[in-house]
């Protein structure tokens, strides 16, 4: 049944158009799926990341970084929706804080890079079919910002999610765009081959590529690391950074015992009776950043030895084919991560990075923690920290999950974190103007409350001494 699935969905991506290559990266992921590859990583096959450099101790002058800079070119992927949020569209339209979506900061920072260092650095997105119109019509108001000869973007490739009980494409009448999906962020290497931006980038000089999330607003392009690695002959660098207690998602670097290579594992990639190890933030301390640095010239090499398949490991991910509906079909998309491919390339670094390089925002938690005090912009629209102390644990429950829920419980902003080291609620709490959050503050209600405006909420008091009745 599975070699008829194989031959069903390459037939489906032959009609859509999809490029030969990301077909034939398809058939090499699929056929692992058939065999049984799982993508797991078991915690014994690695040993714990450790003396990683720190940026700080690399040491380039300004000439290098002016020199790196005018050859690098800044990749944002940009295929998410934000259906977690409750977002019907681009998650990077979204207005993070003081009137500006993700993708007007991006641009702003890029704009900002320019001027500074007198680079023409562009940027380019990676789009899924669903987010393309929407962002490139988001960025349409500046006008300085595109690059003659270069794409504003290119897309991600698609691929036909896979019944889970005989591995065929997915059939869904009631919205057959939900038949498809992207294969995972590892698709961005195959992506810039199949659509001619690898070739277009290095023909007008370009030897790297800073590829991170364009919901990582602190994911700047900081010329000292292409400054590095051109000193260094560095083909690939991961940044890493200290884990806390709100990073319950992503992954870590390890050293892959077999061999001695770096490897990513993600938490997709880690059995349930491991999770335990992956959570362990003292033995797996340091947070892969998901901000890679590749040398352009590596990557086609690569590309051009492995005849375009670069082998990531697979990420099987099991859903529903409607997201929204538990009761629908359930499917396998077969994913990669670009990280992985550190193990890829000979010579591959790690990079230790300050937290303020990895401000990403994937949950209304971390959205109300970018709109709070705690954040403000820089001169050049960095997102910069107004307090050394770490983020507070937000842990706001399902009456603010999706962005709509989330705006009207603080119509009147975030609340101040600045002395907060944690917040908790459980229940349908409004809070008016200018709360003040100080401590460990739990708020619980059974019924709607609205904290008054000007309230100060504290680990000793509760909620209800401070609340009224909605």
């Amino acid at each position: 049944m599975s070699k008829e699935g194989l031959a069903q969905a390459v037939a489906r991506m032959s009609e859509r158009g999809v490029d030969a290559l990301a077909i034939k990266v398809f058939e090499d992921a699929y056929r692992q799926l058939e065999e049984g590859v799982t993508g797991l990583i078991p915690e014994a096959d690695i040993e714990p990341l450790r003396d990683v450099p720190t940026l700080e101790s690399i040491t380039v002058d300004e000439d290098e970084m002016v020199e790196a800079l005018a050859r690098t070119a800044v990749v944002k992927l940009n295929g998410g929706l934000g259906t977690s949020m409750g977002l019907s569209g681009p998650k990077s339209v979204l207005e993070v804080r003081d009137g500006l979506t993700f993708l007007d900061v991006v641009a702003r920072q890029v704009l900002a890079l320019r001027k500074r260092y007198g680079a023409q650095v562009p940027l380019v997105l990676m789009n899924s079919f669903r987010t393309r119109d929407q962002s490139l019509a988001a960025l349409a108001g500046y006008d300085d910002l595109a690059i003659d000869g270069l794409p504003l973007d290119f897309l991600q490739n698609a691929e036909p999610k896979l019944r889970a009980d005989d591995l065929t494409p997915v059939s869904w009448p009631d919205d057959p765009d939900l038949e498809w999906c992207p294969p995972g962020h590892g698709d961005v290497y195959v992506a810039l081959v199949a659509s001619g931006v690898l070739d277009a980038l290095r023909a007008k000089g370009f030897r790297y590529a800073f590829l991170s999330n364009s919901d990582n607003l602190g994911a700047t392009c900081d010329p000292a690391i292409p400054a590095w690695m051109a000193r260094e002959s560095i083909s690939y660098v991961s940044e890493v950074c200290e884990r806390t207690v709100n990073d319950r998602k992503g992954g870590h670097l390890a050293v892959r015992r077999s061999d001695g290579r770096f490897v990513l594992r993600e938490s997709a990639m880690v059995a349930p009776d491991e999770q335990h190890y992956f959570e362990d933030t003292e033995r797996h301390a340091l947070f892969h950043a998901n901000n890679l640095w590749v040398d352009l010239d590596a990557l086609a090499e690569q590309m051009a030895v492995r005849g375009g398949v670069l082998g990531l490991p697979i990420i099987v991910n099991k859903k529903t084919v409607d997201p929204s509906r538990k009761d629908s079909t359930e499917v396998i998309q077969i994913e990669s991560a670009m990280g992985t491919a550190i193990e890829v390339f000979d010579g591959s670094r790690a990079v230790h990075v300050p937290r303020r390089r990895f401000r990403p925002v994937k949950t209304t938690n971390e959205l109300l923690l970018l709109r709070s005090d705690l954040y403000g912009f820089g001169d050049e629209f960095e997102v910069v920290a107004q307090s050394d102390r770490r983020d507070p644990r937000i842990d706001l429950d399902g009456h603010y999950t999706l962005i709509d829920d989330f705006d009207a419980r603080f119509p009147a902003g975030a609340p101040s974190l600045f002395d907060c080291t944690s917040l908790r609620v459980r229940g349908d709490v409004t809070f008016g103007a200018d709360v003040r959050c100080v401590g460990d503050v739990e708020v619980e209600a059974d019924e709607p409350l609205t904290i008054s405006d000007g309230s100060t909420l504290t680990a000793s008091e509760t909620a209800l001494e401070t609340a009224a009745p909605s």
